[in-house]
């Protein structure tokens, strides 16, 4: 009787480590994926900004038909915001990442939504749907994904596959 209490108490003690270290790794079920944009930082200068807007929509190949006169993103009176819409296209074409929202400096992520009158800002969230097409450029060279949010599905099936595993374990020994 005394070992079916030990081997009930383990369980319940691995269950719950486990929970823990899912949840700490981002893959805890439960927390609810963030939106995030890359945005023009507010203090850049305004030649900064225009050459990496200048960068963004040419070599960086971002989209920038909506920021374009007639487009629902145009403001020419606005650089921080014509930027930004640019920088978000490509930092969610290339994978977001800090690397892909860097452009000089220039630019900064947020989980505060940019998106304007009839101007959306795709975020983060809707990037690996097929429903985006948009780009925006840090450069080259900048296409390093490892803070991307693939790398945290990896750390989560990780977490999960273990948790498979120690689970059978217990039933095993129970």
């Amino acid at each position: 009787m005394a070992s079916r209490i030990f081997a009930g108490d383990l369980f319940f003690l691995l269950f719950a480590l486990i929970s823990r270290a899912a949840a700490a790794q981002g893959g805890g079920g439960g927390g609810a994926a963030r939106e995030l944009w890359c945005v023009a930082k507010n203090n850049a200068e305004d030649a900064a900004l225009q050459s990496a807007l200048d960068w963004t929509c040419g070599p960086g190949g971002a989209d920038c038909g909506p920021i374009q006169n007639g487009g629902p993103c145009y403001d020419g009176s606005d650089l921080q915001r014509t930027a930004s819409y640019a920088f978000n296209d490509y930092y969610l074409k290339h994978g977001p990442s800090d690397e892909n929202c860097n452009f000089a400096n220039t630019a900064a992520i947020t989980s505060l939504n940019p998106s304007h009158h009839k101007c959306k800002f795709p975020s983060s969230l809707s990037a690996g749907k097929g429903n985006y097409s948009g780009a925006v450029g840090a450069g080259p060279g900048s296409a390093n994904m490892s803070g991307s949010v693939s790398g945290s599905i990896a750390r989560y099936f990780d977490v999960s596959s273990l948790a498979i595993h120690l689970l059978f374990a217990i039933a095993l020994i129970l």
